[in-house]
């Protein structure tokens, strides 16, 4: 009999213990739904380092959405010929989609769309192997890459209106959900600079917002076939010279008009890495849902984790909903994030000094999450 009593006691501990749990989530969903880290996808050397981080760190931060940016790091069975390296196999992948789902995870894939088809003095895999989607062949990649340049280049785009280029990403796109098992898709779309250029065949004279709201809805009717959600950054759509935001963080080639052209279904993802610019506003009263994105500066982080709290708390219901919460992004490698994360300071060495506080900033962001969520 004492030996019944004990265990209905553990078992009642635990129910107890497990129904505070629940509730405390339930807190923390109710005024920011969307807690999210971006980062790149892991090598296989780093994969099983990886997972555990997924195991032990974004649980028990609460982080409930995980943007991975595949690009062409996958081996793709349905373009092969598009695989860059080093290049996940399914089964690795596997293993990241079954360690998200056990910590109810949402896993969420990136291929960079439209824009971002070159970096620095190397074009994209996509225009190397198909150098006929350019929006500017006519721009040469320049062995040494300075910015500003005479060309305007930052990054290559592909031509939206080519009429194969779909063919192609769309392949890409359907494989690297269906093995992410993802009920969203991340097409990028940030610092669009070559949009609409003058010497292409197709684009030429064309309205640069009409252009890039027409990708939005190619993608997102695409993804809609098959129950999923297009993503995108929100910098394009955001007018730089009217608001000051400039160049980087918003558009100076009038792309923003898009902004009431595009399906309101689709969510923008808003990066300030500078300022907490209080941008979420604007797209939500234009209809679209929001999630505020912080990069390497732990007061921005924390300004935007209240300041997505406070527009959900003091708006109209139909408003509030649109305000889906905040997004910590990492533009080093996996490797270099973990080691900073976990104070390895001889690997930190070789980490950029822009990037050394972003560790310190995730923390920063979920910790404030966590404490607004505990005060419920």
């Amino acid at each position: 009999m004492k030996k019944y009593f004990s265990y209905l006691f553990a078992v009642t501990i635990c129910l107890f213990a497990n129904a505070y749990v629940a509730s405390a989530q339930q807190k923390l969903d109710s005024i920011l739904p969307v807690r999210a880290l971006c980062i790149a996808a892991p090598t296989s050397q780093n994969l099983d380092s990886f997972v555990t981080f997924i195991d032990k760190e974004l649980s028990s931060q609460n982080v409930n959405t995980l943007i991975l940016r595949i690009d062409h790091r996958y081996q793709y069975k349905s373009r092969p010929e598009l695989v860059s390296s080093p290049a996940l196999s399914s089964s690795e992948v596997k293993k990241i989609v079954r360690a998200c789902q056990k910590n109810k995870i949402n896993l969420i894939p990136q291929v960079n769309m439209l824009g971002h088809q070159s970096w620095a003095d190397k074009v994209g895999k996509l225009l190397e192997v198909y150098p006929q989607f350019d929006e500017t062949p006519a721009v040469q990649i320049p062995e040494k890459y300075v910015w500003p340049n005479a060309d305007n280049l930052y990054c290559k785009s592909y031509c939206p209106l080519h009429p194969d280029v779909h063919k192609v990403v769309f392949d890409l796109i359907d494989e690297i959900c269906t093995v992410f098992e993802a009920n969203a898709f991340h097409a990028g779309m940030d610092e669009v600079f070559y949009i609409g250029d003058d010497k292409c065949p197709r684009c030429s004279g064309r309205n640069k917002a009409e252009l890039f709201a027409e990708e939005v809805r190619t993608l997102r009717n695409h993804l809609a076939l098959n129950g999923r959600k297009l993503w995108i950054w929100g910098d394009r759509l955001i007018d730089g010279k009217t608001t000051g935001i400039g160049i980087w963080e918003a558009s100076f080639n009038n792309t923003h008009q898009a902004v009431d052209l595009i399906p309101k279904d689709v969510v923008i993802c808003d990066w300030h890495y500078n300022r907490p610019d209080k941008t979420p506003a604007y797209f939500t009263t234009k209809g679209l849902n929001v999630i505020a994105c912080s990069w390497n500066k732990p007061e921005v982080a924390v300004q935007q984790v209240n300041d997505a709290v406070e527009f959900r708390k003091y708006s109209t219901p139909q408003m509030k909903e649109r305000y889906l919460g905040v997004m910590e992004t990492v533009w080093s490698s996996v490797s270099s994030f973990l080691s900073g994360y976990y104070g390895k300071t001889q690997e930190q060495q070789s980490v950029s000094d822009k990037d050394k506080k972003v560790p310190e900033t995730f923390r920063a962001m979920f910790e404030q999450a966590n404490k607004l969520g505990s005060k419920m």
